[in-house]
């Protein structure tokens, strides 16, 4: 890998690559790594000025922003020589949920027997699995980051694509891949329109010690005014840390983070009823808003979006990052496939396919979470009794909790390869 930004000095003014990948997060880093492992030349350009300090990843105090990992997603970062090293920081399993209407009696409860897996999935902080993918990048001689760089402008169509950068340079491929987030400047450069949908909420998160272990249960209640989602946290192979996301109207987000940390507590114990006891409150609660997208087209001639460029869903089962390196594991298995036959990787019948495969899923996935969003959002007594009801009956049917489980967790239908 050669690094370029903050001073280094870079190759030529006009650099050619076979993919140049903007935005260096956890789903553009994982895309520049499967394709890297093939000896693909890749460049990946990112803001930011270095890479994370993978010394201090994972020490003290968990991060505020975390992401369920869904077992297909292990079995990728497995793959590409990420996980162990995660194992070696800190990544949490949960092997059971509970999921509740805190506005009536019913809940369901699931665990991983019940699915036939050893876990559910893991709770794992943002920054640990960027530091894997990051250390990964650096044993790659193919990949080359572009670091402190901003684009500034896209330019060309099928027969290549190249991006200018705030320093003039010009990086140039048959293919360039959006990664850059829900708002991606690239996505607007390109000019491919988004659906939105306001959800009305704000995700509050924080980390919280509780008082007593959490048993690798990952809690979610559905509150009048939202979710309010308690994922467990292993610290110091101590089960007393959870990581909270809190979706609820804006108004009350700010409420929630201007309370003193010791009435903020007191509120997050009150709203799951006490269940793990005394919540102390570790770190500044902070919130985003929450705005369901997707992208109306997903590739364009020798251009493609991934992850949160292409789709952004909701909190509420943890699936955005999952989503996303599915996108990275897929568009991955379809450049590859095509490098063998010697195609050009920004060839549309490509790119088609990608898009095939992977906007029917996340358009699906986002309807899901819609739908749950305004079912548990619905304040009218006929909708709450039927959807305590229901929640009474899905808890009774293990082979309907066994087949929601395996499409939660990503185990129905074919894999990418690349996930095998």
């Amino acid at each position: 890998m050669s690094v370029t930004g903050d001073g280094v000095a870079s190759r030529s003014a006009n650099d050619r690559h076979e993919v140049v990948i903007v935005g260096g997060g956890m789903v553009g880093a994982a895309l520049a790594v499967l394709l890297g492992e093939a000896g693909v030349e890749v460049a990946l350009v990112d803001a930011r000025p270095a890479l994370l300090d993978a010394e201090a990843v994972g020490r003290g105090q968990p991060a505020r922003r975390v992401s369920a990992l869904t077992p297909v997603s292990q079995r990728l970062l497995e793959g590409v020589g990420a996980w162990a090293w995660m194992a070696s920081r800190r990544i949490s399993p949960y092997r059971y949920m509970q999921v509740w209407d805190a506005e009536g009696s019913g809940e369901v409860n699931f665990s991983a027997d019940q699915a036939g897996m050893p876990v559910l999935g893991h709770i794992v902080e943002n920054d640990v699995t960027l530091a894997a993918l990051e250390r990964r990048l650096e044993a790659l001689p193919s990949v080359r980051l572009c670091l402190g760089a901003r684009v500034e402008g896209l330019e060309g169509g099928g027969e290549g694509r190249w991006i200018v950068l705030a320093d003039g340079r010009r990086l140039s491929a048959p293919l360039v891949v959006a990664a850059d987030g829900v708002r991606s400047p690239l996505r607007d450069m390109a000019g491919i329109a988004l659906s939105e949908r306001e959800t009305g909420h704000v995700g509050l998160v924080t980390t919280v010690r509780v008082e007593r272990p959490h048993g690798e249960v990952a809690r979610q209640t559905f509150l009048p005014t939202g979710p309010l989602a308690f994922l467990p946290l292993a610290v110091e192979e101590r089960e007393h840390h959870c990581s909270i996301v809190w979706s609820t109207s804006p108004a009350e987000a700010e409420r929630l983070a201007g309370l003193p940390r010791d009435e903020l507590g007191e509120a997050l114990a009150a709203a799951i009823g006490h269940r793990l006891g005394v919540v102390t409150v570790l770190d500044e609660a902070t919130g985003f808003p929450l705005v369901q997208r997707h992208a109306k087209r997903y590739t364009l001639p020798g251009f493609a979006l991934v992850g949160d460029a292409a789709h952004g869903i909701h909190p509420l089962a943890g699936q955005g990052v999952n989503l996303g390196l599915m996108d990275a594991a897929v568009l991955a298995e379809e450049l590859l496939a095509a490098r063998r036959r010697g195609m050009r990787l920004g060839d549309e019948r490509i790119l088609a396919r990608y898009a095939r495969r992977r906007r029917g899923d996340n358009a699906g996935m986002l309807a899901l979470m819609d739908g749950f969003r305004l079912l548990f959002g619905a304040r009218h007594p006929a909708l709450t009794l039927g959807r305590n009801l229901g929640m009474g009956s899905v808890d009774r049917l293990v082979p309907l909790k066994r087949l929601l489980l395996q499409q939660a967790t990503g185990q129905r239908g074919r894999l990418p390869v690349s996930c095998r």
